[in-house]
């Protein structure tokens, strides 16, 4: 009896010892994986999954090897709520990551899933104003808002003498944000919005502002919509003889319209971008990407700018992480996250100042030629 105490004891001992094994640092995603919005949710997951496979191949984060739960909310904003605590409860996730939709993040802020749970939510899927403006101490956006995306195009194009411009818009918070940021630009620039058309969202039915727009004959229109409706009014407008320059927000993605529509339809569409062009290699942010793509090649995913997009949050999330030291809590993710400034993700500079949510101003302009290829 007493050999075994003692064995006992030194077995005990040992333990404590020896170093505690890691554990897991799980993230949570609720994001559309089945419907419209499909390929956003499903590359944006693949973004974060792709630095998340880099990571852990290198040993994790102090150790702890990053695990990401995804769960489907179908764009529909109740769900997201629902799916969200669900999560929480049984996943217990350090953060949550890539939500996608205006209306969807508004529904959390409005119902105080993150405060309630005390965890933040890195990257989403929307610069919309009322998101960037919140001043959630939860909530970190990786994106430029809308409002810059408009202000681009408006500056871009009034520089040319266009001034009779025009919004396609989803009917919805989103859209509803975007319309107001693209009224405001227009008058500041001392040009004239001719016409404004919305259309219900997760729909494609754009035939009613297709006709109000093209009677309006504006010399640009601005596109605050998502991919499938996108596709759509670009395809009846070209039919309907509609000549204007079409422009739409970072929410619609180039290569998926060309899907749609074929190259002759989409070509001339310009589509502003919040993340360098992913087939470059002169920002080394792109450059790192390329190489673990080739590396840890995710499965049915094209290398675009929404799977940059999901990275570059993925990558800020990290950089919270390792800031956060050792045995990461959420509240300590939360305030390694706040001070970040002019932190360098490869060629790109994040950082939260104050009241701001909004990590990046990056805002370019690419145009899909008849190959349906995106140039800058």
């Amino acid at each position: 009896m007493r050999h075994r105490i003692i064995r006992t004891l030194a077995i005990a001992a040992l333990a404590c010892a020896l170093p505690a094994a890691a554990a897991d640092i799980v993230v949570g995603q609720v994001a559309p994986l089945s419907g419209p919005l499909t390929p956003t949710g499903t590359h944006l997951r693949a973004g974060a999954q792709l630095y998340f496979d880099a990571v852990n191949a290198a040993g994790g984060i102090h150790g702890n090897k990053l695990r990401l739960h995804s769960r489907d909310d179908g764009y529909q904003a109740s769900e997201t709520v629902k799916q969200a605590r669900e999560l929480l409860r049984a996943a217990q996730p350090l953060a949550l990551f890539g939500i996608v939709g205006t209306g969807n993040v508004e529904a959390l802020l409005r119902e105080k899933v993150l405060d309630e749970a005390g965890i933040p939510l890195v990257t989403v899927r929307t610069g919309a104003s009322m998101v960037v403006k919140s001043g959630n101490p939860w909530l970190f956006v990786t994106r430029a808002s809308y409002a810059e995306e408009i202000d681009r195009i408006v500056q871009q194009y009034e520089t040319i003498g266009y001034r009779r411009f025009a919004v396609f818009y989803q009917d919805d918070p989103f859209g509803q944000d975007g319309l107001a940021s693209a009224e405001a630009a227009v008058k500041r620039a001392g040009g004239e919005l001719v016409a404004k058309a919305g259309y219900p969202k997760n729909t494609t039915e754009v035939a009613a502002a297709v006709q109000a727009i093209a009677a309006a004959a504006p010399q640009a229109v601005i596109m605050v919509s998502n991919t499938a409706a996108s596709a759509e009014f670009v395809k009846q407008s070209r039919a309907a003889g509609n000549l204007a320059q079409f422009v739409a927000l970072s929410t619609t993605d180039g290569p998926q319209v060309v899907e749609r529509i074929g190259k002759e339809a989409a070509k001339g569409l310009a589509i502003t971008q919040v993340v360098p062009d992913p087939n470059g290699r002169s920002v080394p942010l792109i450059r790192e990407i390329q190489d673990n793509f080739a590396k840890f090649r995710p499965a049915g995913v094209a290398l675009n700018h929404t799977l940059i997009e999901g990275y570059l949050g993925a990558k800020i999330l990290g950089e919270g992480l390792r800031r956060a030291g050792p045995g990461p809590t959420r509240r300590k993710l939360r305030d390694a996250l706040a001070q970040l400034r002019d932190y360098d993700v490869g060629g790109q500079y994040v950082g939260y100042a104050g009241e701001s949510r909004s990590g990046t101003g990056y805002v370019d302009i690419t145009i899909l030629n008849k190959e349906g290829k995106l140039l800058r």
